[in-house]
């Protein structure tokens, strides 16, 4: 089961698809991160508090 790497929440296979480069099976991200976000390739602080 794939697992974000920054925070290793479970991810479904379908968004590690969806959002990671073909050669790597893991995020970088998830949704449940509240301190990074994806910014296009790269990955970096979220300048404000995310709602949820």
């Amino acid at each position: 089961m794939p697992e974000c790497q920054n925070c290793g929440a479970f991810v479904t296979a379908a968004y590690a698809r969806v959002f990671t480069p073909s050669e790597i099976e893991e995020p970088r991200v998830c949704p449940q991160c509240e301190d990074k976000i994806r910014d296009g390739a790269e990955v970096r602080q979220a300048r404000s508090t995310r709602r949820g």
